[in-house]
């Protein structure tokens, strides 16, 4: 697929939101921050969060959402920077709040109750406001934290479970009638859905999970974020086949892929939501192409 590099000399970008004037907002999860992309080379740092930034959200404040893994360790290898284990400084997962105006950044929640946050990784507002969003867990040296989803109601800083106990939660999204939770589970490269009862609250699937697989793939690849088409098609960002993997509904999926085996989100935007905005974290790139159709627009984020 054709693309233009609309931003590069990234550290790691991650969590594409693009907003009404033109502009991307990024993570950069190595360097620790947050960076406005202009596509015209221009860049500049919004806010400095520490940690590992990682999802990002515009929520129905207006206000910049962010998923903070708690930092990697990084490495360098054949041009690549890759992401490994808890670093020795690692700071603990939390949810954070930017303000836009000011860059100021405040905590709003660090624990599920008596569970501490290990690696929140992505998330996504319902229209009412409500928040969903992964925790990645934490990998070590010899062994990893399990991760889930969670749950935050709208104007409540209280965390609650939602479904807790996946190997490794990674990209989340909601169907276009918010009826339907999906995440991406990056080691087992599997998308997963919960159909809802209400909101916060998934229906029973079957005696032994909430939760649903649609789709998983049959060789050695890593979903990472996603993002949701207009028609409610799941489009998984896909490391080690780098690229991005579309899956249906009912299981059926295609895969378009980009120079990067570190292909880590994607998020739509333009008049028509046909602008695809996809981060290849391992090269520092953001780029643009014309996606195949167009993708949902979120909530809070016109």
């Amino acid at each position: 697929m054709d693309f233009e590099v609309f931003a590069e000399g990234l550290r790691f970008p991650e969590g594409p939101v693009v907003m009404a004037d033109g502009s991307v907002i990024v993570v950069e999860i190595e360097s620790k921050k947050i960076t406005r992309c202009w596509g015209d080379g221009k860049k500049e740092v919004i806010a400095e969060p520490g940690g590992g930034p990682n999802g990002l959200a515009i929520g129905p404040d207006g206000a910049l959402w962010v998923c903070n893994n708690g930092g990697f360790v990084y490495h360098e290898r054949d041009g690549l920077l890759i992401p490994g284990h808890a670093p020795e400084d690692y700071s603990g997962g939390r949810i954070e709040r930017v303000d836009l105006s000011s860059g100021k950044v405040e905590v709003i929640a660090t624990h599920c109750g008596e569970r501490p946050l290990m690696g929140p990784n992505d998330l996504v507002f319902d229209k009412a406001g409500n928040l969903y969003f992964t925790d990645l867990g934490k990998s070590y040296a010899t062994h990893r934290d399990t991760g889930g989803l969670y749950f935050l109601p709208a104007g409540s800083d209280k965390v609650q479970e939602f479904d807790y106990n996946h190997i490794s939660p990674n990209g989340i999204g909601l169907s276009p009638d918010e009826e339907t939770v999906y995440f991406a589970d990056t080691m087992t490269a599997r998308v997963w859905a919960y159909d809802l009862e209400s909101p916060g609250k998934p229906k029973q699937a079957g005696p032994f999970s909430t939760g649903r697989v649609v789709a998983g793939m049959p060789d050695l690849r890593y979903f990472d974020s996603l993002a949701i088409s207009a028609a409610g098609n799941v489009c998984v960002a896909t490391i080690l086949q780098g690229g991005i993997t579309t899956v249906q509904p009912y299981g059926k999926h295609s895969h378009i892929a980009f120079p990067d085996p570190f292909v880590t989100n994607i998020a739509f935007g333009g008049e028509d939501m046909m602008d695809a905005y996809v981060t290849l974290s391992g090269t520092g790139k953001l780029i643009k192409c014309r996606w195949p159709e167009p993708g949902l627009t979120l909530n809070f984020n016109a």
